[in-house]
């Protein structure tokens, strides 16, 4: 009697040990989870775009996140395509609408449009620089006695930053006003005009101002210093914003101001922008083009992405030109600034 042949296995796995098949993702999962990821991923953009275009700084972590606005347009960026992965179409449309709002606020501002007075009677070269606890003040020394200018605007010089500076520049900027005070509490306006009227405003970092006489005009000069917008100290930080405000406007009608520093503000903090709000005062970045210019941070693993270091000026003086150089040893670029003083016709 003839036998069946045996099944042919050809080494093909039993059914009993076979590995079970994928179970495959279904459509749906994929799409919620990208829909969710698009979300989570326009939230920032949305809250800080919309922040910008109310003219508010919000509560923490908001006036922080301010300081990232352009590059909030990646995030944004990838909201919209993961919302286009999804099939969300109200997803997408908000997307469209987040990255629109956000690009539109990470723009360059425009320079102002500002009356100006007749002919230069003097051209005068300011810079601004945090030193970063007197740590870049030798740095500093060597940008001064390169560039010459004609006033110098220290932040967080400690007392012994400050006696370099005179002994190394006594020549170039004889006169000073300044907060002798330790670590970043410490500020000084070197000047190689007279200077009269000193004062500070009250501040936790100094603040100095003074009068100087520079072609015959008084010219007030003011250090800006205020805290920076911290976790637990965005009150403080506004509140003395507030007081340099106070300070622009009680100042006499008509009074040529020139006030500089470290501000811990961007222009995309409404704080800063009510700075000019009263008495029109034009940013020397701003008005020559370099509003995005970063200052901070200039060291460590990040490159700078944020510029909180400015030169304002009432309209009789013009910015001609302006530039942003490394101090080595401090987290700030410093501000270079030309400005032509004009005439009170």
């Amino acid at each position: 009697m003839d036998r069946a042949p045996a099944a042919a296995t050809d080494g093909a796995p039993d059914a009993a040990t076979a590995p079970p098949p994928p179970v495959p993702v279904r459509p749906g999962l994929r799409t919620r989870a990208a829909a969710w990821a698009a979300g989570a991923l326009l939230a920032v953009p949305a809250a800080v775009a919309g922040c910008r275009a109310l003219d508010a700084d919000g509560v923490t972590p908001l006036p922080q996140l301010l300081s990232f606005l352009p590059w909030l347009t990646v995030p944004a960026g990838l909201g919209l395509l993961l919302a286009a992965v999804a099939r969300r179409r109200g997803l997408a449309f908000l997307a469209v609408l987040v990255l629109a709002g956000t690009a539109w606020a990470s723009l360059p501002y425009t320079p102002p449009l500002a009356v100006t007075y007749g002919d230069p009677v003097a051209r005068i070269r300011v810079i601004a620089s945090n030193v970063e606890y007197g740590q870049g003040t030798g740095s500093l020394i060597d940008l001064a006695l390169r560039e010459k200018p004609q006033l110098l605007y220290v932040s967080e010089c400690d007392p012994a930053c400050g006696r370099a500076l005179a002994a190394a520049l006594s020549r170039q900027l004889p006169h000073r006003v300044s907060v002798d005070a330790e670590g970043s509490s410490g500020s000084v306006i070197l000047s190689a005009y007279p200077l009269r009227d000193r004062s500070a405003v009250p501040a936790a970092m100094g603040m100095p101002g003074a009068t100087a006489q520079i072609a015959g005009r008084a010219v007030r000069l003011q250090l800006a210093h205020p805290l920076p917008p911290v976790p637990g100290q965005v009150g403080l930080w506004k509140s003395e914003l507030a007081r340099l405000r106070a300070a622009v406007e009680a100042r006499p009608a008509g009074e040529t101001l020139l006030l500089a520093g470290d501000f811990n503000a961007s222009q995309d903090h409404a704080a800063f922008r009510a700075l000019s709000s009263g008495r029109m005062l034009l940013d020397a970045a701003r008005a020559t083009g370099s509003s995005r210019a970063p200052t901070w941070p200039a060291e460590g693993p990040l490159p700078p992405y944020v510029q909180i270091d400015h030169v304002l000026t009432t309209p009789d003086l013009t910015a001609v030109a302006t530039r942003f150089l490394p101090v080595p040893g401090s987290d700030h670029r410093a501000v270079l600034a030309d400005l032509d003083l004009q005439d009170e016709r």
